[in-house]
Order: C-alpha cells, then sequence, then structure tokens
C-alpha cells in the first residue's frame, strides 16, 4: 500500500478524471477527516503534487467557507507557447531543477515531447558543475529549459 500522500494524490486525480470540466471542489477538513490526517498534510500533497509545472492550478479559501479549487490543465502546443513568454518573464528569478522536471514530466504525459527528448533536456538542465552557485545556475537553467523548448516545439 503506498504513502499516505500517495493516497490523497491518487484520490484527487481520480476525482479529477471524472469531473466533466477537469475542475473539482473540496473541502480541506472533509479531505482531511476522510483520511484521518491533519489538514497540513492536505496542503502538503497540493504544494508538492498539484503544481502549475505539473499541470494543476490549485485555489484556496481558508476559514469556515473555506475550499480547495483543483483545475487540471489541458496542454496544447498554444498553450506551451504562452508558458515560454511566461518562462521568458521570469529570466531573472531562474527556476529550480524540481520545477524544470515536472514541466518536462507534464510536456511528455502531453506527447508533446518524446520521453528520450524529457530525459535528454533534464539531464542538460541538472546542476553538474558545483562550482556555480545553485542560486546563479537557477537563471541558467531557464535560458537552457526555454531554448530546448523553443527548438522542440517550433522545428516539429
Amino acid at each position: 500500500m503506498g504513502s499516505l500522500a500517495d493516497n490523497i494524490e491518487s484520490y484527487i486525480k481520480r476525482l479529477l478524471e471524472a469531473s466533466p470540466n477537469a475542475t473539482i471542489l473540496l473541502q480541506r477538513r472533509e479531505l482531511a477527516d476522510r483520511f484521518q490526517c491533519v489538514p497540513s498534510q492536505i496542503n502538503y500533497v497540493l504544494s508538492t503534487r498539484f503544481t502549475p509545472e505539473r499541470g494543476y492550478l490549485v485555489e484556496s479559501r481558508r476559514g469556515g467557507g473555506g475550499f480547495l479549487r483543483i483545475r487540471h490543465l489541458d496542454l496544447t502546443r498554444d498553450k506551451v507557447a504562452q508558458l515560454l513568454e511566461m518562462l521568458g518573464s521570469l529570466a531573472e528569478q531562474g527556476i529550480s531543477l524540481r520545477a524544470s522536471a515536472d514541466l518536462v514530466n507534464r510536456l511528455t504525459e502531453a506527447r508533446l515531447i518524446t520521453r528520450r527528448e524529457g530525459q535528454l533536456m533534464i539531464a542538460a538542465i541538472e546542476y553538474g558543475n558545483r562550482k556555480v552557485d545553485e542560486g546563479e545556475y537557477c537563471g541558467v537553467r531557464l535560458t537552457v529549459l526555454s531554448r530546448m523548448l523553443e527548438v522542440l516545439l517550433y522545428e516539429s
């Protein structure tokens, strides 16, 4: 049997698949009660497994009438082009390896790039040179990732 986080993730994904518009509304407390855990465990799953890089948007409203709205995004070439523009605007702050890998995996799942292309991209953006500060490398990673995506999506 999987971990609690795996079970919560699986449950939410099943609900999203059953939803006609790929959007669900949940109550954090009800979800925590269902899995007999604290609400912070739900927060952990949402913040690590339902990220924009993985193709999800999560809106959270806390309080008595609070809710979670989780939306699964359909990824098309046009949306990836918009994503490239967004990545360009992030040029100063860069992107982490985890966020980059999540994005590449999402593109692979959407069949916009092949599994092999995804593996090559991840190999190229990994932090291999320990002489360079990771913070500085985030900008380099973003540039490399953006350029590879441009070539793969526009030159094919």
